[in-house]
């Protein structure tokens, strides 16, 4: 097994998480529960340590995949250009979502007000995750740019 196995295996992890933690949170709000919430600042905390071996396994896999004659290294830029603005938005939220946590468990006034703000970033982080998702199955699914490739051929 490689590093591009192992971000395979990995790249799901925090993009999905969020979007999971977000539904806990929402849940959380609806029935006052401070137990789902806390356990939603849990999983963002958690995705964002997971996405440092996934970016870093990315930068290895990228290695394995840029000798691959028939990958396209625009399709790699733009998949790395989107892991990077993923990562820092996902190391955000983590940071948010400890401190979250903290705000919860000491049951500080200001405490909704960090859920509020984690919405915010979950629906960045998961639009960034989404985006970033998709170009990287660019790259080991080029059927998926056949329109693409259709495109540049008449231009």
């Amino acid at each position: 097994m490689n590093e591009a196995h192992i971000h395979l295996i990995l790249n799901h992890i925090p993009i999905l998480f969020p979007i999971v933690a977000g539904m806990v949170l929402i849940i959380g709000f609806f029935t006052k529960s401070e137990l789902l919430k806390r356990t939603s600042y849990f999983i963002l905390i958690i995705s964002s340590i997971i996405a440092i071996p996934t970016f870093s396994s990315g930068e290895e896999a990228e290695e394995i995949v840029e000798e691959l004659r028939q990958i396209s290294h625009r399709i790699i830029h733009i998949h790395e250009e989107l892991a990077e603005k993923f990562i820092l938005i996902s190391h955000l939220t983590g940071l948010i979502a400890l401190f979250a946590l903290w705000a919860s468990w000491k049951k500080k006034a200001f405490a909704t007000w960090n859920g509020i703000i984690l919405l915010i970033c979950i629906i960045a982080l998961s639009t960034f995750g989404v985006l970033t998702g998709n170009s990287g199955g660019d790259i080991n699914h080029p059927e998926f740019n056949l329109q693409d490739a259709e495109h540049e051929a008449h231009e």
